[in-house]
């Protein structure tokens, strides 16, 4: 292990390098209007604008389920209106997450590699297409990869100067703490991740006879507090401290709501840890490799690290922690209610393919080993062919990519998939509310806005000129007279504005219906209210 620092042009060409592919990513999304194909991306720009835009601005607006810290990023940039519909304002912290990410793999695989093989490290991460599109979207993965890396990053460097330099681990103890509890914050595998880590800093210390650090103890209070401040919000907000993992918007719930009774197991993997296993093995093979290619990149990978753990065993454990994705998913398919769906398996479809991303940088890191042992090798028996092999290895990264680009990414795809069903009601929808604004510009427009945000955003409205399920009473009121509320109403088939009209239909009169495969119907209402001030 070296501790000799990366020179500085060594460091600008490599942030040059992924910034480089970082915006040629981001202006493909753009261009193709990708950066808003995942629903979850486009949920957590509405969570985020939500919070200031909203007739009832308050930090509850966050929700319940999904963890507060990638909504806290976005939330700045959502307030420029069209950043927000557009979804600008989710690929920036991504973009930031994957720069980081980048650097700190880089500063990782440096410490035990030369520049050749953490440079194609650094390649197998950075230039990978899953990767590169995910870092284009409000998608969380971008941002924990970034956390999972610096995490290990810093306890290497924190256990390297534990003896020799005190006065630098007590300050590397403080940014690890910062990380878990920016990691408790954006997922929820960050809460075994901080488990684990914290527990080990502690075992160290106590062999080391510093358990009674006073850093230590102050940090793991901190460490500690994360999760009990996110059970006091849910506590204090919906009268359940677990409202996250039991609520009706919980992973558990809609597994439930979404489940077909008497047809067998709800996915591959329910309650089979193994089968669930196989199955995010096989999504982070699919997200780092070409289909043809996964199993032999995972087995050079693991004969990587186990080397790389041989030859540096004490320094090298807290990189371990990058393997953490496989028993948390392992576990989290069989019992969490996350279903991965993968399409050469049962059932042949697209659904969570993303997960495997947390993966990448074990992956990454393990193929840096196997290189850099592959280039030993041959430097030596055979010095002279040494610029060969290294040609051959980047020659073989390049086609990697060019060929995952030729399949279409994993992750891409299930994008692509995700959009097909909400695409046409964001074509259909938009325009004719457009059209009615026209006619009575400020109108209050009575919709769910939690399933279909964009419809708010593509009409070019704010959500205060809305009524919708986050307005509390307001919303209630609404519910038991539309007509008296609002002048526009926007029902979709079983919902609860649906159940609203059916229920007090007076002063309504449908214009329009939209339809949509496989997605309720749309039916668009109109007011007493809103007809007579339109034919003043």
């Amino acid at each position: 292990m070296t501790e000799k620092p990366i020179p500085r042009c060594e460091w600008l060409a490599m942030l040059a390098c992924c910034a480089v592919a970082s915006m040629a990513a981001v202006a493909w999304s753009w261009q193709h209007g990708d950066l808003l194909n995942y629903g979850d991306a486009v949920a957590h720009l509405h969570i985020a604008r939500r919070v200031f835009d909203a007739r009832l601005p308050r930090i509850s607006e966050l929700g319940s389920v999904w963890l507060p810290l990638p909504h806290l990023l976005m939330m700045p940039f959502v307030q420029v209106y069209s950043w927000w519909a557009n979804g600008i304002a989710g690929a920036i912290p991504s973009v930031l997450a994957y720069m980081a990410g980048c650097a700190g793999l880089y500063r990782l695989s440096r410490r035990w590699m030369g520049r050749t093989p953490a440079a194609m490290t650094l390649v197998f991460f950075a230039a990978n297409p899953n990767l590169l599109y995910l870092q284009t979207t409000g998608m969380t993965e971008p941002l924990f990869v970034c956390e999972m890396i610096w995490l290990a990053d810093l306890l290497v460097e924190w256990r390297a100067n534990l003896k020799p330099a005190p006065e630098r681990a007590r300050k590397l103890l403080w940014w690890v703490a910062a990380v878990l509890v920016a990691a408790v914050y954006t997922r929820y595998d960050g809460w075994i991740m901080a488990l684990l880590a914290w527990t080990g800093i502690g075992l160290v210390l106590a062999r080391s006879g510093k358990l009674r650090s006073r850093t230590f103890w102050l940090a793991s209070a901190v460490v500690v507090a994360a999760p009990l401040v996110w059970f006091a919000y849910n506590a204090a907000n919906w009268g359940d401290w677990l409202e996250f993992m039991r609520g009706p918007f919980s992973a558990k719930a809609i597994e439930l709501r979404t489940a077909t009774p008497g047809s067998g197991p709800p996915h591959p993997g329910w309650h089979n840890p193994w089968v669930s296993l196989l199955f995010f093995t096989k999504a982070a093979e699919m997200d780092a490799v070409v289909a043809s290619c996964g199993n032999i990149m995972l087995t050079l990978s693991l004969l990587g690290t186990a080397w790389a753990w041989l030859a540096h065993r004490r320094a090298f454990g807290w990189s371990l922690l990058l393997w953490l994705p496989l028993p948390f998913y392992a576990y989290s398919v069989a019992f969490g209610s996350v279903p991965i769906f993968l399409p050469p398996w049962w059932p042949h479809s697209w659904y969570n393919t993303r997960y495997g991303m947390e993966l990448l940088p074990a992956l990454a890191l393990g193929m840096g080993f196997a290189a850099q042992f592959a280039l030993a090798a041959v430097r030596e028996f055979k010095p002279s062919w040494v610029k060969y092999a290294v040609a051959a290895l980047f020659a073989i990264l390049a086609l990697n990519v060019g060929e995952m680009v030729r399949e279409h990414p994993l992750t891409y795809v299930e994008g692509i998939k995700n959009i097909e069903a909400r695409r046409p009601l964001e074509q259909q929808i938009p325009p004719a509310l457009k059209a009615l604004l026209a006619e009575r510009p400020g109108s209050t427009i009575l919709m769910q806005t939690s399933v279909y945000p964009n419809l708010v955003a593509f009409t070019g409205i704010p959500l205060r000129q809305t009524i919708n399920e986050s307005d509390l009473w307001i919303w209630f009121g609404a519910l038991k007279a539309p007509a008296d509320h609002a002048a526009i109403v926007l029902a979709f088939d079983g919902d609860a504005v649906d159940q609203a009209v059916k229920a007090h239909p007076a002063g309504l009169r449908a214009i329009r219906q939209f339809t949509a495969p496989g997605q309720p119907v749309g039916t668009l209402y109109v007011t007493a209210a809103f007809r007579s001030a339109s034919q003043r």
